[in-house]
């Protein structure tokens, strides 16, 4: 029996459980925290936090602190030299390199055998079936996937545990259904060097049917225009004629999209988004009609969504469950998982865009904004400006970042930007005015800001030559993968840092 029909038969079970979770939301997440605390009692961590005396979830909000990753390093340290059962009572022996932060310091996040199987590979089958279930006639299986991962082949912590970005973790106990399909080789997937990493990619697969290609969006470019130089073919269609699905994640897709239409110019390409992190595999689309991501509930993670308005990190007191949220409101993502994570704040930012089912937007990081003079940008508002102007003047970002301009007794503020284009604009200076008039209609705080130049001047963009975010990244050995350039920030490090390596 041919593989697409074996999937596509096998897809049907799990769409009616996702079907039970859309219908049942609630009560599916009151399991999963039921099963965590149950699962964890008689762990170290357990028995401080008397999960035993936990009976509800207002127990457990009571009783359970939040926590950052200064919180749970003591803990991750002990878990490295091989001691167990402090989280998680099953062997934790895996440790994900934090591939979104671009910190000096790495964070490190514990990965259990019950969050690979049912959370990360859950995530990747039902990514597929819930493909399928949009495109019955899908041809995945009759070809090969392109995975464009991380890098960094597993390192050994100690006797007993092993550090490597999620992908290698993840590469390393691929069930076979999803190795057999899987290119370029291991070797090549997991090369630390980019640059040499993306030459033999191409070589590798520009022989190969290609139907599925994965991976964040800024590097999947790089490599489909290298192809087409070694290839000389105009479109990546001219190389792999049955490609079908792109499937993205890591950073807004919008201002990518139009780019991808070029080098695929056709109709019957499809693009499917997930929200995939080394701490938990979160949401994916569930309907090509819309771009919204579909959360997902029965994956061993219990939710909780903290305002941004009242956030203060883990001395926030405004915690609410998915009974409490509400429409349109920006929260920080909290989550007790089966690696062993309880309460801890990830970093990341979304807004609910459907209560039934539940279903989000990613709209930035909690640290990732700025509001030096009370205008409160955030990444949700400057991605959605650039894709309006990038269409509106026919250009195309690369990557950008973006920090304030500070007052002093000359001048007033103003927002300062960098940014690597890969079509610029014919006038950057009309592509500025574009800009900040987008950030106007979007956002009412910078305009107040803006009126009359009142606090704020015009915005200023700094164009950068091509490979000057690359150049920085490398320099603090976060290169490649998931690894993402801060698309803003409330003061000026990262920008002054940046600037260091442009013309040199």
């Amino acid at each position: 029996m041919p593989f697409n029909t074996i999937f596509s038969w096998l897809i049907k079970k799990r769409i009616l459980q996702i079907d039970s979770f859309r219908e049942y939301p609630l009560e599916v997440q009151n399991e999963t925290l039921n099963k965590l605390i149950k699962k964890a009692s008689q762990t170290v961590w357990g028995k401080k936090n008397h999960f035993i005396d936990i009976k509800e979830y207002q127990d457990f909000r009571m009783m359970v602190p939040l926590q950052e990753y200064d919180d749970i390093k003591p803990w991750v340290d002990r878990l490295i030299k091989g001691e167990q059962n402090l989280l998680w009572p099953t062997e934790t022996k895996f440790f994900a390199k934090s591939s979104g932060t671009t910190s000096e310091r790495s964070k490190l996040i514990p990965v259990t055998k019950e969050a690979l199987e049912d959370c990360h590979q859950k995530g990747g089958k039902d990514l597929l079936a819930l493909y399928y279930q949009n495109y019955p006639n899908g041809k995945l299986y009759s070809g090969k996937h392109l995975v464009i991962g991380g890098s960094a082949e597993l390192n050994s912590l100690s006797k007993k545990s092993y550090l490597g970005d999620l992908s290698a973790i993840i590469m390393k106990t691929l069930p076979w259904w999803a190795e057999i399909k899987r290119i370029p080789s291991k070797e090549i997937a997991l090369m630390d060097e980019w640059e040499e990493k993306i030459e033999k990619i191409a070589l590798n697969t520009i022989k190969e049917d290609v139907r599925i290609l994965v991976g964040v969006p800024s590097w999947t470019l790089v490599l489909a225009n290298k192809i087409l130089q070694i290839t000389g073919k105009e479109n990546l269609k001219e190389v792999w004629p049955n490609l079908e699905l792109y499937m993205h994640g890591g950073v807004n897709f919008d201002p990518y999209r139009d780019e991808f239409r070029k080098l695929i110019p056709c109709s019957s390409m499809n693009y499917f988004e997930s929200y995939n992190a080394s701490e938990g595999f979160f949401a994916i689309q569930d309907n090509k009609e819309s771009n919204d991501l579909l959360l997902m509930l029965d994956y061993g993670i219990f939710y909780e969504f903290i305002p941004m308005s009242s956030f203060s990190g883990k001395n926030s007191t405004l915690i609410y469950n998915l009974s409490e949220v509400v429409l349109n409101e920006n929260y920080a993502i909290v989550i007790s998982t089966n690696a062993g994570l309880w309460r801890y704040i990830i970093g990341d930012t979304v807004k609910f865009t459907s209560l039934k089912p539940f279903r989000i937007s990613i709209t930035g990081r909690t640290k990732s904004f700025i509001n030096a003079f009370g205008e409160e940008i955030i990444v949700d508002n400057t991605e959605k400006a650039v894709t309006e102007v990038c269409k509106l003047t026919h250009s195309q970002i690369r990557d950008y970042t973006a920090c304030p301009i500070y007052m002093d007794k000359n001048s007033r503020g103003r927002h300062e930007w960098l940014i690597e284009f890969i079509t610029p604009p014919d006038d950057i200076e009309l592509f500025a005015s574009l800009l900040d008039d987008s950030l106007r209609r979007i956002n009412s705080d910078y305009d107040a800001k803006r009126t009359k130049n009142m606090v704020l001047d015009l915005l200023k963009i700094t164009v950068l030559e091509n490979g000057v975010f690359d150049k920085w990244l490398k320099s603090k050995g976060k290169l490649g993968g998931q690894n993402k350039v801060p698309r803003l920030s409330n003061n000026r490090g990262y920008l002054e840092q940046i600037l260091s390596f442009s013309n040199e």
